[in-house]
Formats: structure tokens, C-alpha cells, sequence
């Protein structure tokens, strides 16, 4: 069972991140995707993808902080918390190392052609294909740390608690399952099309460490960190997290107050 749940998340995370991440590195190097709008889109048509490909497998969490928060919730036991969380960084680290492999010689031939030498501050424009960075680099949004750790609480806040809507037996007018994934895919890309310009929007501790992570080991060095104050943790580790963990303990309230008008 845990190699069944383990095969999942791993699949499932890596398709969701290349796919996603993969959207970001064709805007930045070929400029295909031209909005916030088209990239959301792509991340959320990912997320559709990995679920319905994975969730018969490990009911496709594929992020650290929903796991914590089924946990939280009491719909999942604790033990699995160790296979899942090591599946779904593990899944995103490959999906950055695929990415690296498909676009590493289109990546070199950008950098010589804007003189950008990988591991300065300047390549900051490339590393951004693999993490995320406050402000959005490139954009004209004015982001403090705080900011950026209460949007990315917020965003997977957001995230969590339609994940924990849309699969909730108590709620009479949630879709059917067979679209269930559709809209988690939706959900995602509106809370990109929103907090984007602020984070480029993490909410997923293991999207947004895996593929940094390789970006580090692949010469961005210290370029792959979003600043010198513990922002990568804080902002797109901790806060989502957070985030999560408050929608599980918002849940109960929702499922409350959802039974006393159906009682009414």
C-alpha cells in the first residue's frame, strides 16, 4: 500500500510541476505565453491532469500542505505522513531535472544572448523558471516579506479549503466526482491569476523546493534563494503550510454551519 501511495504522489507531483514550471520556462525563454491568464491556465490544466492520473493511487495530495492538512482534518493517519511528503518532493525534484533537460541548451543560449552570467542576482530571470521570487521578477509589484508570506497562507488557504469543499459528502452541491478534479484544477489557476504578480504564486512547499532545489545544484547557487532573510522558507514553505493547517481547522465550521441549513 505505501509503495501504491508513494508511485502515486511521485507521478502525480512531477506532472503537475513540469507541466506547470515547464509553461514558466517557455514564457520566459520563447515568450509563447504572454499573460498571467495563459500560464494559470497551464498550471491548473497540470494539476487536472496529475489528479485524475494518480488519485486511484494515493487520492493524488500532491502537495505537502494538503497532506498536513487531510492530517489535520482526520482524513488521513499520521504515519503516511513521511511517504507522502517524501513522494511529492522527490516527483517535483525530477519534474525540475526533465525541465532542465529538455530546455538546458535553449536556457544557455538565453543567458549568452541577454549576458546574464547563472548565479548572479541578474539571473534571477531564469531561476524563476524552477522557484518562485517576491516581488514576480520582471513585474512592477511592490512585495515586503510579510506580504508575501500572508498571500502564499492565504492562496493555500484558499486551496485547501475548496479541496476540502469539493470533497465533502455533507456538501449536497459539490460536483460529481468524476469532475471533482476539474475544479480543483480551476481553483488553482484562480488563485494564480490573482497572487501571481505578488509570489508567482507557491502554495506547494514541494513544487516550489524540488525544482529550486536542482536549480541550485545546476549552477544558480545562492540566485535560486528569493533573498538573504530566509524568504524561501518562510514565504513558500511555512506560510502555505499554515495556510492549509488553518482551512482543515476552518473545515468543521463550514461542514456546521452547511448541516444547520440543510436541517432547516
Amino acid at each position: 500500500m505505501k509503495l501504491k501511495e508513494f508511485t502515486g504522489e511521485v507521478l502525480g507531483t512531477f506532472i503537475l510541476t513540469l507541466f506547470g514550471c515547464g509553461s514558466v520556462a517557455v514564457a520566459v525563454l520563447f515568450g509563447e505565453y504572454n499573460s498571467i491568464f495563459q500560464i494559470g491556465f497551464v498550471w491548473g490544466v497540470g494539476v487536472t491532469l496529475a489528479i485524475y492520473l494518480t488519485r486511484h493511487l494515493s487520492n493524488a495530495h500532491l502537495n505537502p500542505a494538503v497532506t498536513l492538512a487531510m492530517v489535520l482534518g482526520k482524513r488521513m493517519k499520521t504515519d503516511k505522513i513521511p511517504v507522502y511528503l517524501t513522494a511529492q518532493f522527490l516527483g517535483a525534484f525530477l519534474a525540475g531535472g526533465a525541465i532542465y533537460l529538455l530546455f538546458g541548451p535553449s536556457i544557455e543560449a538565453y543567458e549568452q544572448a541577454h549576458q546574464i552570467v547563472r548565479g548572479s542576482e541578474a539571473s534571477v530571470i531564469t531561476a524563476k523558471m524552477f522557484g518562485e521570487f517576491y516581488p514576480n521578477p520582471g513585474g512592477s509589484a511592490v512585495v515586503s516579506m510579510p506580504l508575501a508570506i500572508a498571500t502564499e497562507c492565504f492562496g493555500a488557504f484558499l486551496l485547501v479549503l475548496a479541496i476540502f469543499g469539493l470533497t465533502e459528502d455533507a456538501n449536497t452541491g459539490r460536483p460529481g466526482n468524476s469532475i471533482t478534479p476539474l475544479f480543483i484544477g480551476l481553483t488553482v489557476s484562480s488563485i494564480i491569476w490573482l497572487t501571481a504578480p505578488l509570489t508567482q504564486t507557491g502554495i506547494n512547499p514541494a513544487r516550489d523546493f524540488g525544482p529550486r532545489l536542482f536549480s541550485w545544484i545546476a549552477g544558480w547557487g545562492d540566485a535560486a534563494f528569493p533573498d538573504n532573510r530566509g524568504g524561501f522558507f518562510w514565504v513558500y514553505i511555512l506560510a502555505p503550510i499554515v495556510g492549509g493547517g488553518i482551512a482543515a481547522l476552518f473545515e468543521p465550521f463550514m461542514k456546521r454551519i452547511t448541516k444547520n441549513i440543510i436541517n432547516q
